[in-house]
């Protein structure tokens, strides 16, 4: 039943409202978990409401932060887009403006930052009129040539509905007379009436649900106890928080030895972060050198924190830590600095790498880990910081390969509010922080007989909670990056589409599409001159990048994700479903656009896409080059596909001497083996006696590099000769990429500076003997002479 309470203008004693707010946070501080308060109506109005609140509950506004748009509550604000800023720290209460904008990442963030005992605060209008309150995240849902107008508004209506069924929330209306009737749309003209015919004291709130659990008592948690043996300092132990962290950190001294591996998972706020600094603080303490990465430092600020206060708890810090507060020095020569996890590779090695966030870095990054003797990953098991599953489905194979000895600890006793936190169990479940594709049993007998393919709309999702679950669980494993705004693209955005494969009516594989091109001539020109234009990725570097006006007008379908089950992987699954999705599509092109490995552009060509682009530059988050494909549909499609994979691959032997003279040759002539272009051959008799004579007698290369580099471009691609892999490694370091002979002899494991170049002419023999002309076979038989 609704309770009518008057509402207290500023300055004015306690009332209904402010004891409704002082009953909530009592509970919560009893139990040392957090509440929600969230304050439905006008947007002036319920930011009064939230200041007021902040008041009668005496919370200082140095402990308080509101993610918005407006100064409204005279406490730190953070714009939604930088609420990464409060990853990390602990705030009372902090209050969310939803009225401006409601960002899925932000909600996620900073929920996070409530300390136990303390209050999130969420300021909406009224939940019947929130799905179609459109904001400035719907702004960036609506990518050209859409509008914010299709944008829908299915996940503020998911985010009502779990507010209105979860424990720990409080529900409350604003109510603020006649005179706001026509201010105050959230709740309308009509309702105000209403209150106003009915009596209702309009200058007061309606307290729908007070949000109290009364929760049974507790017993104490007893005090955390030392391991019986350990190597680590004493006041390493002390400065544990829980009994798991106290086995994190005792985890953390297998590191002391060469040929270790430690991982600790933990969900968010379990304190695995502040394990992995103290660990840290005991290695360098030691003398070791320590060099901690994440994603970015901000990942990382914790364990620094940590290792920082340690040390100085045993006298062992140095320095001044305002120069540099991402680099610790200590007394006994040891250090601990950070590195962004892209740039790990090219910094001094250190005695041991601690990985933060393991789980928000691509496997291939995770890999190049191992070859460090002693290293350790903690990651987030879920949650906003680790939603992608590479870490679990991928790299530990690789880890268990390795030559480390691992060791596993898991944390599950929260750090800052108790466990059971209905704040938190609210996050998860509306933010599906848990997702996860359907257990093993259920499809591990999965064949491409047995599945049906459906296209899988929004209103179907928003339909089906464990559709949604199964669909995003499958987003989530599949990708590093997936996070909580792709869940409200996949229900909201007008431009994406959902295929998926069902076996027994669970979800086995999905295919996420993105609408790209058919965009006016005024938009391309934009787009031509430097503009960014949302959502058409491919069409911008075509249009941006290789100076093609005309890209961005065919109509196209690129491919976001596609995942299949790990439980059913390597069963042609993927291919089958970008086959059956190809037979729907009503567009000029399919596309594809991610970062390249040997053996995804092997899948993609197999599937039959074509390389139309490399990019000269490394994803910043991945480090590895992003390739770009097509296949074309129609005949506008087929013109782009075209001229895009003919000039791909008259330009790729410049490119990879140039900027690309560092990719992986495997990538490179994986890359062009995949181009579905002309690769003819243009070599003069001239050319060919060259070419023959270093093939198979005297000649030198380095007399016209040119015919050299054309055969070995027109060798990688053309099947008639299937040389070894080996071979093109060669042909693509020597003659594409120009590396110098003494690093190709260095990585190639050659013996001297001669077999190198001995390789290198046995290589060229095939392609001799498979395309030359009358003037090389005349120049080889001279040496078989």
């Amino acid at each position: 039943m609704r309770t009518v309470t008057p509402f207290p203008s500023p300055g004015e004693g306690a009332g209904m409202f402010a004891d409704a707010v002082d009953a909530l946070l009592a509970e919560a501080r009893a139990t040392n978990e957090r509440r929600l308060l969230v304050l439905r109506g006008g947007h002036d109005a319920t930011l009064d409401a939230a200041a007021d609140a902040l008041d009668r509950a005496g919370v200082d506004r140095s402990n308080a932060s509101l993610v918005g748009h407006r100064d409204a509550l005279g406490c730190e604000r953070i714009d939604p887009h930088h609420s990464a800023e409060l990853l990390g720290t602990t705030r009372d209460v902090v209050v969310v403006d939803c009225h401006d904008e409601t960002r899925p990442n932000a909600l996620g963030r900073v929920a996070g930052a409530v300390d136990g005992g303390g209050l999130l605060v969420l300021c909406t209008p009224g939940f019947d009129d929130w799905p179609g309150h459109d904001d400035r995240f719907d702004e960036g849902l609506a990518v050209p040539p859409f509008e914010t107008a299709d944008v829908t508004g299915r996940f503020r209506e998911r985010l009502a509905d779990t507010l209105r069924a979860h424990r720990g929330v409080a529900l409350v209306d604003v109510v603020r007379g006649e005179a706001t009737a026509v201010e105050d749309t959230t709740r309308g003209e009509a309702t105000a009436a209403e209150d106003v015919d009915a009596g209702v004291d309009t200058q007061g709130v309606v307290v729908e649900d007070d949000g109290l659990t009364h929760p049974a008592p507790r017993l104490a948690s007893g005090s955390v106890e030392f391991p019986a043996e350990h190597a680590f300092p004493a006041a390493a132990y002390e400065a544990c928080l829980t009994g798991d962290q106290v086995d994190a950190v005792h985890a953390f001294e297998a590191l002391r030895e060469a040929d270790t591996a430690v991982v600790a998972e933990a969900n968010r706020g379990r304190g695995k972060s502040s394990a992995a600094g103290i660990a840290a603080a005991c290695l360098a303490a030691a003398g070791d050198d320590v060099l901690v990465t994440a994603p970015e430092y901000r990942n990382a600020r914790e364990a620094f924190r940590r290792a920082r206060s340690l040390l100085d708890a045993l006298d062992e810090l140095t320095g001044d830590p305002g120069e540099n507060p991402r680099s610790i020095e200590t007394a006994a020569g040891g250090r601990i600095w950070f590195e962004r996890a892209p740039d790990v590779a090219d910094a001094d090695d250190p005695d041991v790498l601690l990985v933060d966030e393991a789980a928000a870095l691509p496997v291939r990054l995770l890999e190049a880990f191992l070859d460090y003797s002693r290293v350790a990953f903690t990651t987030t098991v879920h949650g906003y910081e680790g939603a992608g599953r590479g870490f679990d489905v991928r790299f530990r194979d690789r880890l268990a390969e390795s030559d480390h000895a691992a060791t596993d600890v898991t944390l599950t006793d929260p750090i800052r509010y108790a466990a059971g936190d209905p704040v938190e169990a609210w996050v998860f479940h509306a933010l599906l922080l848990d997702a996860r594709p359907p257990v093993d049993p259920l499809v591990e007998d999965t064949a491409v007989a047995s599945v049906e393919h459906r296209r899988v709309t929004p209103a179907d999702l928003a339909a089906d909670e464990n559709l949604l679950r199964e669909c995003f669980g499958l987003l989530v494993y599949a990708h590093y990056r997936t996070e909580p705004d792709d869940l409200a693209r996949l229900l909201d955005a007008p431009n994406l589409t959902l295929h998926a494969l069902t076996h027994d009516d669970h979800v086995v594989a999905v295919n996420l599409l993105a609408r790209e091109g058919g965009l006016d001539a005024d938009l391309r020109a934009s787009m031509y001159t430097g503009s960014r234009v949302k959502g058409n990725m491919l069409p911008d570097v075509l249009t941006s990048q290789l100076r093609d006006e005309d890209a961005a007008e065919p109509v196209g379908e690129r491919v976001m994700r596609i995942a299949a089950h790990h439980a059913c992987r390597s069963r042609g699954l993927g291919s089958h479903l970008l086959g059956a999705v190809r037979d729907t599509l009503d567009c000029d092109w399919y596309g594809v656009g991610y970062g390249a490995t040997p053996d995804l552009l092997s899948f993609w060509r197999e599937n039959g896409f074509s390389t139309v682009h490399l990019s000269t530059t490394r994803n910043d988050s991945s480090g590895e080059y992003s390739a770009l494909m097509l296949d074309p549909l129609t005949e506008k499609g087929e013109a782009l596909h075209d001229r895009h994979a003919e000039w791909f691959a008259r330009r790729v032997s410049d490119v990879l001497a140039d900027a690309l003279t560092d990719l992986d040759p495997d990538v490179a002539r994986a890359a062009i083996a995949a181009c579905d272009a002309d690769h003819s051959l243009s070599l003069t008799d001239a050319d060919w006696r060259v070419v023959a004579g270093a093939a198979y007698g005297s000649a030198m290369y380095a007399v016209d590099p040119r015919p050299f580099r054309e055969l070995a471009l027109h060798g990688l691609v053309d099947d008639a000769v299937r040389l070894d892999p080996d071979a093109q490694r060669l042909l693509v370091a020597k003659l594409l990429q120009l590396r110098a002979w003494d690093e190709v002899v260095e990585d190639f494991d050659y013996h001297s500076r001669g077999t190198a170049m001995r390789a290198l002419g046995e290589a060229l023999v095939p392609l001799v003997a498979a395309f030359g002309t009358e003037a090389a076979r005349a120049e080889r038989e001279r040496y078989a002479e």
